[in-house]
């Protein structure tokens, strides 16, 4: 893979949004000459950049609207969306996270409602009763109310935007005659950001609702519902599909066993005997004075922390290891399901054969390999292969 960066996060950005052209979720020039005004490693200008493409986008998309352009429009606020998330990847580095994440939130409004106007597919915004309030969701429908449609739900992980869902699911669910759905669970987007609802291990009390909201509907076939998780998502899936059986078929990209692993196997040894000990003051002590060596760090720990509500190093570390799937949970899966296993997995290396190999049910496990060029977390630069092998297998597990 050609090289953008010498830090393996900055290259993954970049990869990641250049995936997004398969879905038109950006445009390749956009992306290079964008990535061009970035000295490496800078993370103010990152946020400066990225911010500024998604501004001239945002203006274009106005144009376009005012000219009665209205699929152009939707297309440049759909990408405008997408750069404006790639900059809130470094907003903690200057402050400006939340900002940022609602300018990407509002495009990709923008962009769903033109969608809707535009009339090719019909656009629904949701709200799914949850815990005495709601979690709201999107669902993209080809075509008019009709028959129930076969649905395929689609679960974000730690730090997927809206626009993700799209180029990882809606989009090319629905060239294939699905209905698709994505929602933001606890510690996701307006979840998070609007509602201050944090993660939680235990999604069989998130994904439920989803369910119990597509199966009341009429134009959705209570017998043909799939869900896919993505990143983190990879976890929550197979965790609640131990207990949620209306499902028909359930993909993790990738499969995750264990979150917190890689988390703890960055940490001294003698750190993680403070954390087994329990001793909060000592371990958030000890961090405390290794952080201020490493702003870098300490800005990356801080957006680690936010999602799960803390903001104590140690409750961060604890509250990750309760991110596990058990035996007992795996041997509950009935439904069949798929686990990608891309090459270099950078964050769960391993752990999708595991995963694979512990589910009684129907399983198969799809390898992605470097010389495809889709190796790498999620196959974020190969969205279209990765995209054609998980539908082409939910197609055959699911049919229409």
């Amino acid at each position: 893979m050609y090289s953008f960066s010498k830090h393996a996060d900055v290259q993954f950005a970049v990869e990641d949004v250049l995936g997004g052209t398969w879905a038109r979720a950006a445009d390749v020039g956009e992306v290079l000459a964008t990535v061009a005004r970035v000295p490496d490693g800078d993370a103010r200008a990152w946020v400066a950049q990225w911010s500024a493409t998604a501004e001239r986008l945002a203006g274009l998309a106005r144009d376009a609207e005012a000219t009665g352009h209205l699929r152009s429009a939707a297309a440049r606020w759909l990408r405008a969306a997408a750069y404006w998330s790639t900059a809130s990847d470094r907003g903690d580095a200057t402050g400006e996270f939340v900002p940022l994440w609602e300018r990407h939130r509002d495009a990709w409004d923008r962009f769903a409602d033109l969608t809707a106007a535009v009339g090719d597919v019909a656009v629904e915004r949701l709200e799914i009763p949850y815990e005495g309030t709601t979690l709201p969701g999107y669902l993209f429908r080809p075509g008019p109310p009709g028959e129930p449609r076969r649905t395929l739900v689609h679960t974000n992980g730690s730090d997927g935007s809206a626009v993700s869902a799209w180029t990882r699911a809606i989009a090319d669910a629905l060239a294939r005659g699905w209905t698709a759905v994505t929602y933001d669970g606890p510690g996701q987007n307006a979840a998070l950001v609007r509602q201050g609802l944090p993660f939680r291990p235990d999604w069989e009390h998130v994904l439920t609702p989803v369910v119990d909201a597509l199966v009341a509907r009429a134009d959705v076939d209570p017998a043909r519902i799939a869900v896919m998780g993505v990143s983190q998502g990879g976890y929550w899936v197979p965790r609640a599909l131990a207990s949620e059986h209306r499902v028909a078929a359930g993909v993790a990209d990738p499969g995750v066993v264990d979150v917190s692993s890689t988390m703890l196997a960055q940490l001294p040894a003698h750190l993680v005997r403070l954390l087994d000990a329990g001793d909060r003051e000592a371990f958030d002590r000890e961090m405390g004075w290794a952080l201020r060596l490493s702003p870098a760090t300490r800005t990356m720990l801080q957006w680690r922390m936010r999602p799960y509500g803390v903001s104590s190093p140690f409750d961060l570390f604890t509250a990750a290891r309760a991110y596990r799937l058990t035996p007992e949970q795996i041997a509950a899966v009935r439904c069949p399901v798929l686990v990608t296993d891309p090459e270099h997995e950078q964050f769960w290396p391993g752990q999708s054969a595991r995963l694979a190999e512990a589910l009684t049910c129907p399983v198969t496990l799809l390898p992605f390999t470097a010389e495809e060029g889709a190796d790498g977390h999620c196959e974020p630069a190969a969205a279209g292969l990765r995209n054609e092998r998980v539908l082409d297998w939910l197609d055959d597990v699911v049919p229409a």
